[in-house]
């Protein structure tokens, strides 16, 4: 289907459609985008629970009429605690993936909802936390449908997580993953968000609630203390932002890859590419992508400790010198492989001129894969990604963030249109970002068909070394072939593969129509009215 969602009082998507309905429900109530974003974070936290949760990290970008956007960095650094003697003295070489000391960071994803209200109030919202709160609590308790991608990836992670403190009390039927349909219920979790609505989303991180989830933390295994979450708090940034020939594109600053998506976007925007799903179009931004993670694999890290300014990478001048080495008639080798993930991103906007783009998330599916045992709370593994090698751009120290695939994208463009967009997926992240953004805002496609339109992948399938680029099945024949003809290793995947991620975008135009698009490969919808 690719009849673009429009409106005029507001839009939200979501890649799951009772977070969606969530959302909209909140600007049917007069809420502004911020609460209308704050209420379907909190939804699909609990409807999607294998790609997010209150454990998670999360970041928004938000644009305000008449002033500039702004961004929230929601990302929560290791405990003091958690240094790479805790790992070495137990005999490992590397951070586990999963399991207690996976859980080695905070979690800053309600800090950032509290980031985002008290923005919010600035802005003349009104609504109150129990109200924003409401459907995930009901979702929560009465229990909401198990989707086909809950129970599929249950199934397949059901091995590796099982043994996992809190995984299969929660997430198994028995001992059996739940069958898709299935009425799922998290009373836990419940009793946790009525706890929140009650005495503020202060309380996760200093009150009684945050006692609680210490409590939870250790008994599992977990390093991180009460004092870790009570020295944690949300903080709102400066976007980065890069000019382009059509608009102004916006990311956020390190720990994200927000860089990356820039610069594809930039070393893109001076190849002069005049057709979409041309070879030069797919080509043009495979090889802007390698030429953008080489220099992410080099530079990005903690920005508390960064050597380089990530707005140095933005210039023209660095741009230009970048897209030299691209070859438009040759791939690049390319054996790199890239950092695992998965998420959800979610947009909104309302009729007064708010645009939302936000995305949280637990790294890979399942986080760590810890349940907290009183509070039903899911915590990410994050930190997993952290290296213990004293000579790593990543390396291990208390305190420190760890690198982020997270990217929430906004963009203003010359004619007054304001675009909300992102993915899923970690590699995919930019690389599906950049397919979107140029379909729709070069290309001039319409907004539900740049998300539908089949994508490409550069990177890995789980568990595999190899790095091929993966080209959905819908792709021209001619298009394939010519990219193979050029070098690329290519593999074709199922047409609407899981692969490739959930995208999905939010425009208002100048004159205030409002469109929306989510992506037929979730189980999401936009959402407007």
């Amino acid at each position: 289907m690719l009849n673009t969602a429009s409106s005029i009082r507001g839009m939200v998507t979501a890649p799951h459609n009772l977070a969606a309905e969530s959302g909209a429900a909140v600007l049917r109530d007069g809420g502004n985008a911020l609460e209308a974003m704050v209420a379907a974070a909190a939804t699909i936290a609990v409807v999607y629970p294998h790609m997010n949760a209150l454990g998670g990290d999360g970041f928004w970008l938000i644009h305000r009429p008449g002033r500039p956007p702004v961004a929230i960095d929601a990302c929560g650094g290791a405990g003091a605690k958690v240094t790479p003697a805790l790992y070495a003295g137990r005999g490992l070489e590397a951070v586990p993936p999963r399991g207690p000391l996976a859980a080695n960071t905070v979690a800053g994803t309600v800090a950032g909802w509290r980031a985002a209200l008290e923005l919010a109030a600035e802005a003349g919202g009104r609504l109150s936390l129990a109200r924003l709160l409401d459907d995930a609590i009901h979702y929560a308790e009465a229990g909401m449908p198990v989707t086909v991608g809950q129970a599929l990836l249950t199934a397949e992670k059901q091995n590796e997580l099982h043994a996992v403190p809190g995984f299969s009390d929660t997430f198994l039927d028995g001992a059996a993953p739940p069958a898709a349909g299935a009425r799922f219920r998290q009373p836990r979790l419940a009793a946790t968000l009525k706890a929140l609505a009650e005495a503020g989303l202060e309380d996760f991180y200093r009150g009684g609630l945050a006692r609680r989830i210490a409590a939870d933390l250790a008994a599992a295994g977990s390093p991180i203390t009460a004092a870790d979450l009570a020295a944690y708090k949300a903080r709102v940034v400066e976007p980065l932002a890069l000019p382009l020939s059509h608009s102004t594109a916006y990311n956020l600053p390190p720990p994200t890859q927000g860089l990356v998506s820039l610069m594809i976007l930039g070393l893109f925007d001076g190849l002069d590419v005049a057709e979409a799903e041309s070879f030069e179009h797919v080509h043009g931004l495979v090889e802007a992508s390698k030429q953008a993670f080489l220099v992410r694999d080099a530079v990005l890290t903690d920005p508390a400790r960064m050597e380089a300014d990530p707005r140095e990478f933005l210039t023209e001048a660095a741009l230009a010198e970048l897209r030299a080495r691209i070859d438009m008639g040759r791939a690049l080798s390319w054996p790199q492989p890239g950092p695992p993930g998965d998420t959800v991103w979610l947009g909104a906007a309302d009729a007064e001129g708010r645009v939302v783009s936000f995305i949280q998330s637990l790294y890979w599916e399942f986080g760590s894969g810890v349940v907290l045992a009183d509070t039903g709370i899911l915590w990410q593994n994050r930190g997993a990604s952290f290296q213990l090698a004293e000579t790593a751009l990543n390396r291990l120290r208390p305190g420190r963030k760890p690198f982020h695939t997270l990217n929430p994208a906004l963009a203003v463009l010359a004619d007054g249109r304001v675009m909300a967009y992102g993915a899923m997926g970690g590699e995919g992240q930019p690389q599906t970002q950049a397919a979107v953004f140029t379909r729709y805002v070069q290309f001039g496609q319409g907004l539900q068909r740049a998300v539908t339109a089949p994508r490409w992948l550069l990177g890995r399938r789980w568990g595999e070394e190899g790095v091929t680029l993966k080209l959905e099945q819908r792709f021209d024949p001619a298009l394939v072939a010519g990219l193979m003809a050029a070098g690329h290793d290519v593999e074709v995947v199922e047409p609407f593969s899981q692969l490739v991620g959930h995208a999905g975008a939010v425009v208002r135009h100048a004159d205030g129509t409002l469109e929306g698009a989510a992506d037929p490969r979730s189980d999401g919808q936009a959402v407007g009215f």
